[in-house]
């Protein structure tokens, strides 16, 4: 039993169909021929991607104090 990869391209060209088409995720993956729970896991890999990382507090504090308290 092999494993069956999908190319980078067609992962982003089915989320963004799964996102623009107002339609179930299960029956865009059905007409891909993706299992429905992988389809799911790019999207939600998708949604992560595009959020910022957040920035620990000491991090902004010491920013904070770098720019009001120059040494």
């Amino acid at each position: 039993m092999g494993t069956y990869k999908y190319s980078a391209e067609f992962r982003a060209d089915a989320v963004a169909l799964a996102r623009s088409s107002g339609r179930p995720v299960s029956r865009i993956a059905a007409e891909l021929g993706v299992n429905h729970e992988t389809l799911r896991q790019w999207i939600k890999a998708g949604e992560k991607a595009e959020r910022p990382e957040p920035v620990a507090e000491s991090t902004k504090d010491a920013e904070i104090v770098a720019l009001c308290c120059p040494v």
